[in-house]
């Protein structure tokens, strides 16, 4: 599995106004929306593409096409919304499949209450949009749906980090042979005892869309 923190200036100075306590929840989904974005084109690098023949307005010249099967990106619900269209905005093209995951607060334990995938992923290359990897379980439980389904290879994009939650991962997949990847705008301290990342932002569904 790799892991990779993005160091960049853009990337550091939103993630500490999504950090910030008064940092409202327009602001906070613009802020989110930017960030994926910026994320996005670190988590592409390995996107699969085929070489083609375009005609300029000159000459004819070789480029690069997203090959198909196209990759697909799926938001864990329901936080994971809030990524989407910063993730769309760099690969419009990609299609889009949703999962319902929730954490039980008590055991920490992750569980699926809906769907909405194809049912072979055979070949298909996929971003999963997870905003807090915290203790790891809604993530690995994600990662394991997906290669079960098909996955080739599996690129989750997070906000934030904690290395209880990335150890997690290794030792869920550290033998599974396959390709895992982990982008995210920063790598924090801990989880706390509620299991919430520390010095964190908060609880990213409520501050993306307030508590209901």
């Amino acid at each position: 599995m790799e892991t990779h923190v993005v160091d960049h200036p853009l990337v550091s100075h939103k993630l500490t106004t999504l950090r910030d306590v008064r940092t409202d929840s327009p602001t906070f989904r613009r802020l989110a929306d930017e960030l994926v974005t910026l994320l996005a084109y670190e988590a592409t690098r390995e996107v699969r593409v085929s070489e083609v023949t375009v005609e300029t307005p000159l000459t004819t010249t070789r480029g690069v096409r997203l090959s198909r099967p196209t990759p697909l990106v799926v938001p864990i619900l329901r936080a994971g919304l809030g990524m989407l269209d910063g993730m769309m905005r760099l690969l419009p093209t990609a299609e889009v499949g949703f999962l319902g995951m929730i954490r039980n607060e008590e055991t920490l334990e992750a569980s699926t209450y809906a769907t909405r995938l194809p049912e072979d992923l055979s070949g298909r290359q996929c971003f999963v949009l997870d905003p807090m990897l915290a203790t790891g379980g809604t993530l690995s439980a994600a990662i394991e749906f997906l290669f079960s389904r098909g996955a080739e290879d599996v690129t989750a994009l997070c906000l934030l980090a904690a290395p209880e939650g990335l150890a997690h991962l290794e030792s869920v997949f550290h033998d599974s042979g396959r390709p895992i990847k982990v982008v995210t705008a920063g790598l924090d301290e801990r989880l706390n005892e509620l299991g919430y990342i520390m010095p964190g932002l908060g609880d990213a569904g409520d501050r993306l869309y307030g508590v209901a």
